[in-house]
């Protein structure tokens, strides 16, 4: 990707940066040339932001044409705001106080350059504004009352600063060209940067904590840069070059919309928006097994005009699925024709059309995870205890909300089991799955295609421990590559 600086005036420049074309913010914004270009990052240090001014037509035509650009126009419309950079800033207030403790007079000046201060004990809070504003030169002006507070915030020109801070600033300049990514200034160089997209509030986790531990060692180890991130950091998602989405996947949560973005981005990801709509609707996996043969329990697509033929197939009892269930969510047992009738008729208010299958009662499903066309673990889930699925969320003890699971190396596993796995994988595409796997009377089931499989400590990895994790971030890598 063709990097670029743009400045009012291109031989005012003062630093030495290397591998970087210096341009002028009139040459970006009329010469055809930078039009046509299909990858840029641009990196807009004009002297001014204000709305229609040159510095924020470079940042909303560099949007516009696809290139990256630091600042964004929304980075720009949120300095302005006042009321918004207090309330970014009350997140870290803690930090401000603890900064700034022991200031004597009752104003101070923070100049930020490149996410950086020139006074190595600012340098934490230097990189909090930064990482939330991603601003190259600002100022923010505090004054004291009973503590410290933001009276101010200022973006500047590289005219602005002091000539005693030019040295530092040169030297931030050369460490953050440098990166591949450019939120938070870094003190060694890695191969890439991995965001871990993780919702703290999710009811269902794809990875437990110590899972995610393990992630961030295993790629500390092979050099990656990885870091957890939240929904609420969208506005990020660019300073990364590849993205792990480890929260429940759903085509309207905000897994999605991160997976729309890292694609148009061209940011390397796991995984992608086409897995996450086809996995996350039963009816498109109804079909699209049906048509490739593959085997599964009885099942019909139910609409409101075919509920009296659906018994005629699926038998009693019949489970009843949502299009978009998971982890046991939205999926129910009808063990009458009355019953069936009150919840499909209920479940068809939500969704035109949903799914029903025979009830097929087993000890256990296997799972197994495929990376890439590669299965890469194995798993026996077995039923909660009492219920007749893994997951039972009505459970009063917590400890019986999912049943066991014993962990195999992939060649104990039944070869049929791993051949109908990767079978139905190719159904999807590249990317992390997990294939649901039931045997009844001898005879292999698909019951689910998983675009976003569990990865927990001590379950998924039990047998190959640190294995599971490099598979999937050198798959990572060989996307960033």
């Amino acid at each position: 990707m063709q990097k670029y600086i743009v400045v009012n005036q291109p031989e005012k420049w003062n630093f030495s940066i290397e591998n970087i074309t210096v341009i002028s913010s009139q040459d970006y914004l009329t010469n055809p040339q930078f039009s046509l270009l299909k990858k840029a990052r641009i990196f807009n240090l004009c002297k001014d932001y204000n709305y229609q001014s040159k510095g924020y037509y470079v940042s909303l035509l560099a949007e516009a044409r696809g290139h990256l650009a630091v600042p964004t126009v929304k980075n720009m419309v949120d300095l302005k705001t006042l009321k918004l950079v207090r309330i970014v800033s009350d997140e870290f207030d803690d930090i401000i106080q603890q900064s700034l403790k022991n200031i004597k007079s009752r104003e101070f000046t923070l100049s930020i350059y490149f996410g950086q201060n020139v006074a190595q004990k600012y340098k934490e809070l230097s990189n909090l504004f930064y990482k939330h504003f991603q601003v190259p030169f600002f100022r923010v002006k505090f004054s004291y009352s009973t503590k410290w507070n933001i009276q101010s915030v200022k973006v500047i020109s590289e005219s602005e600063i002091p000539d005693e801070h030019l040295e530092s600033v040169q030297q931030f300049a050369n460490q953050y060209f440098s990166k591949k990514r450019y939120d938070t200034p870094k003190l060694t160089k890695s191969d890439f940067d991995l965001a871990i997209l993780v919702n703290p509030n999710d009811p269902a986790p794809p990875s437990n904590p110590k899972a995610l531990k393990k992630f961030v060692d295993m790629a500390e180890k092979m050099n990656i840069y990885a870091e957890i991130i939240e929904p609420k950091d969208l506005t990020r998602l660019s300073s990364f070059d590849a993205l792990f989405i480890r929260q429940s996947t759903e085509v309207n949560n905000e897994a999605y919309a991160f997976a729309r973005k890292a694609q148009q981005e061209g940011i390397a990801l796991v995984d992608y928006p086409d897995a996450i709509l086809k996995c996350c609707n039963k009816v498109y996996m109804a079909e699209a097994l049906q048509n490739a043969n593959i085997a599964t329990p009885k099942t019909i697509i139910v609409h409101k005009d075919n509920l009296n033929e659906v018994l005629t197939t699926t038998g009693l009892p019949c489970v009843l699925k949502a299009p978009d269930s998971t982890f046991s969510f939205g999926v129910k047992k009808a063990k009458t024709e009355e019953e069936f009738g009150a919840l499909a008729n209920k479940m068809l208010k939500k969704s035109d059309l949903i799914i029903a299958q025979e009830y097929c009662p087993s000890d256990y499903d296997w799972r197994i995870g495929i990376i890439d066309g590669k299965p890469f673990f194995a798993c026996k889930y077995y039923m909660a205890k009492g219920h007749w699925q893994i997951y039972n969320w009505k459970a009063k003890k917590k400890n019986e909300q999912d049943g066991d699971a014993e962990s195999f190396p992939i060649e104990k596993v039944p070869k049929n089991i791993i051949k109908m796995a990767l079978k139905s994988a190719k159904l999807i595409g590249k990317g992390l799955l997990g294939i649901d796997i039931k045997v009844v009377n001898n005879k292999p089931m698909v019951i689910e295609i998983n675009d976003n499989p569990n990865i927990d400590f001590g379950v998924e990895d039990a047998f190959y421990g640190d294995l599971v994790y490099t598979e999937i971030l050198t798959a990572l890598k060989t996307r960033v590559d």
